[in-house]
């Protein structure tokens, strides 16, 4: 490997809070792909895992690109908790040695996976260095969760949710407003709060249900099988959702599909945040973003 080139296949994602975080690939595409709703990975590259040694040379490379005084670290692509926990036990152990001054190291994993490591499993991971993990819950409502196809259900999510935050590690949950349509936006609501009360994760992450070229989900909305929310719709769902929260975690929804962004600290704030919603459902419809497909 030549000195200060790094390697990356396919598309190449992160959460916003990982923006300043140093991109080292530990996987291609996602494992499960089959989400309705996501286009990410439906065009491949096809799911793999890089060999470790692969990844040690990049954290290396990166070392003599950016120093050793790398703070955080992420390990894309879309589901990298998938490796086998021993190899991304070792690369997590290899980044503290490559970059002493690491503060986090964080990975994106949907809860079946996140399931199959166990509580044991996951303390391991957090002794070896993994200090966070994203997950798209995307809704607690079961008949939701089966048709979009996420490949898990609400008691599969609690009970992974609890083993990450049992563990130790950071736990930073997305929530999909809009995503069970006109027809089950109350029960998307009210059973979501029910499963992020159980799991009361670090954080809760909102975004907003934005129809995706080549996806299963956008053909049913242009056929009139699934009946999108407008901006007033989303915004009452929101405002039910937050309702029911109680458990302790710190809400936000910094992202380009809402129509709303408002953070603030559960249970506490929640009278403020339920006010700010209350104050945009007095705005117009037509003053919101319009409805559009998205590319990316």
């Amino acid at each position: 490997m030549t000195k200060g080139k790094m390697h990356y296949e396919g598309p190449i994602y992160r959460p916003p809070s990982e923006a300043d975080s140093l991109l080292v690939q530990a996987t291609v595409g996602c494992p499960h792909n089959r989400c309705t709703f996501c286009m990410v990975y439906k065009n491949g590259p096809r799911y793999k895992v890089r060999k470790t040694d692969q990844i040690k040379k990049d954290l290396l490379a990166a070392k003599d690109v950016y120093g050793s005084n790398v703070k955080t670290l992420f390990f894309p692509a879309g589901n990298t908790i998938a490796m086998r926990t021993d190899a991304l036990c070792e690369i997590c152990s290899f980044a503290k040695e490559v970059f002493p001054n690491l503060i986090r190291i964080t990975v994106y994993g949907s809860s079946q996976f996140i399931h199959k490591k166990g509580l044991a499993g996951l303390k391991r991971l957090k002794k070896a260095g993994l200090s966070r993990i994203h997950v798209g819950l995307e809704s607690g409502d079961d008949v939701i969760l089966e048709r979009i196809k996420k490949g898990t259900n609400s008691r599969q999510q609690i009970q992974a949710g609890k083993w990450v935050m049992d563990a130790g590690i950071e736990l930073s949950v997305y929530v999909i407003l809009g995503i069970g349509g006109k027809n089950r936006s109350c029960s998307h609501a009210k059973q979501t709060a029910k499963v992020l009360n159980k799991i009361a994760p670090d954080f809760i992450r909102l975004r907003t249900f934005l129809p995706k070229i080549n996806t299963p989900l956008l053909e049913d909305v242009q056929k009139d099988r699934f009946e999108m929310l407008g901006p007033h719709g989303v915004l009452k769902e929101t405002e039910m959702l937050v309702n029911g929260i109680d458990a302790p975690s710190y809400l936000t929804s910094d992202h380009y599909t809402n129509y709303l962004n408002i953070e603030g600290k559960l249970p506490c704030e929640k009278e403020l945040l339920i006010k700010q919603i209350n104050t945009a459902l007095k705005i117009d419809e037509e003053s919101f973003r319009p409805f559009y497909v998205g590319t990316n």
